[in-house]
């Protein structure tokens, strides 16, 4: 018996109509015990897992040398006044939560022209 590749059951599936898809996919439930549907939506599912977080908190670590620079900075992405900006570019802290990718990577860059050390947690 010659041994049937997966170009062989796509060509033969292309050459199927409709209704005999659906009858096919009904035999594959009844002899397989498989629900060829369920696996077509959890694989996209899956692939969304290893694709990472999605949101970032944006933390700063250190202020470095430029704290005036940072201060306004803080200032800006937060909405705080004077003191509370001042409190976390000298002690850090969070300095963003809960944005995108792209988002907290613009922030990250601005900070680090800045002089100061950002992580994304």
């Amino acid at each position: 018996m010659a041994k049937i590749t997966k170009e062989d059951i796509i060509a033969t599936l292309k050459d199927m109509k409709l209704l005999e898809l659906n009858e096919l996919l009904e035999l594959m439930k009844e002899e397989l015990g498989v629900d060829p549907s369920a696996v077509a939506v959890a694989a996209p599912a899956a692939a969304a897992v290893d694709e990472g977080p999605s949101t970032f908190n944006v933390e700063l670590v250190d202020a470095g040398s430029s704290k005036l620079g940072v201060i306004k900075l803080v200032r800006e992405y937060t909405g705080l006044g004077l003191k509370e900006a001042k409190d976390i570019a000298d002690n850090g802290g969070v300095v963003k939560e809960n944005v995108s990718t792209d988002e907290a990577a613009e922030i990250k860059a601005k900070f680090e022209e800045a002089g100061a050390k950002v992580e994304l947690k």
